[in-house]
């Protein structure tokens, strides 16, 4: 068995994380894997449907950190062939059957996709302020979320599939058992669709997600350096050793009070 299953169910391909004992934790392996999937379920031409789901407990929880720490490689490798799913490439919609924890990059992934039900009492979280110098200061401006529970997010609480079916980030809450029939019921709906019609409006609807301006990821691009780098493999090894994180913060104090401006 590998890291990564597939089945087919006609025009439905179902990509399932095979990660068990990790929670679905994104290793090099495990990234290579999804971009070879989906670069060939783009390809395919009776393939029109995708469904991405994990095992057990765990949907994905986010960067294998063990193996980050051991390549002194904060965020992990990345794939050599690029991911069409992770770079918006990918045409053909996805939907998220989420069975359990999705935690930083597994929560990326949810993120990614189109249409998402998740069962009852699984676990989100966004988790950069948690890993890197600035926290995830995007996801919640393009789940169109308001200021309060995008700083939320940002910050790195820890929100279940109720809360989040509530705010709207998610189309449905099911029992366990539900989860996978209800995702396929809704690629199925999709199915029932004129191709061209499925096609466009997922172009359509994906471009009208908002977007955070140029000028804020200029400012973000300087604050993910404005601290110790340090810290970065500081909360790998503290997760990693189960302890508490020793962070420094700033390599100069002051520059605690040196914050970059947009203008800067």
């Amino acid at each position: 068995m590998g890291v990564v299953e597939t089945e087919r169910h006609g025009q439905i391909l179902v990509v399932r994380i095979n990660r068990p004992d990790r929670l679905g934790a994104l290793n090099h392996e495990l990234r290579c894997a999804l971009a070879e999937i989906w670069s060939d379920f783009r390809t395919d031409p009776e393939l029109e449907v995708g469904i991405l789901t994990g095992t057990c407990r765990g949907f994905c929880a986010g960067e294998d950190l063990k193996e980050s720490l051991a390549d002194g490689a904060p965020g992990g490798r990345r794939p050599p062939r690029e991911d069409p799913f992770m770079s918006g490439a990918l045409e053909k919609p996805v939907i998220a059957a989420i069975n359990g924890f999705a935690m930083g990059g597994g929560f990326m992934l949810v993120e990614r996709t189109d249409l998402r039900v998740a069962v009852q009492g699984a676990i989100f979280e966004v988790s950069e302020a948690k890993r890197w110098l600035l926290g995830g200061y995007n996801h919640g401006t393009i789940a169109n979320l308001p200021y309060a529970i995008a700083l939320e997010m940002a910050l790195g609480y820890r929100f279940t599939a109720e809360r989040f079916h509530e705010i709207g980030f998610l189309n449905r809450v099911v029992a366990p058992e539900a989860l996978m029939p209800t995702a396929l019921d809704m690629a199925a709906h999709l199915l029932t669709l004129p191709p061209a019609s499925r096609v466009n409006t997922i172009h359509m609807m994906r471009r009208m997600r908002p977007q955070v301006g140029v000028e804020f990821e200029r400012l973000a691009a300087k604050l993910h350096d404005h601290g110790a780098k340090s810290d970065l493999m500081e909360s790998r090894a503290a997760f990693a050793e189960k302890r508490p994180p020793r962070f420094k913060g700033w390599d100069d104090p002051a520059d605690r009070f040196r914050l970059p401006g947009l203008g800067d």
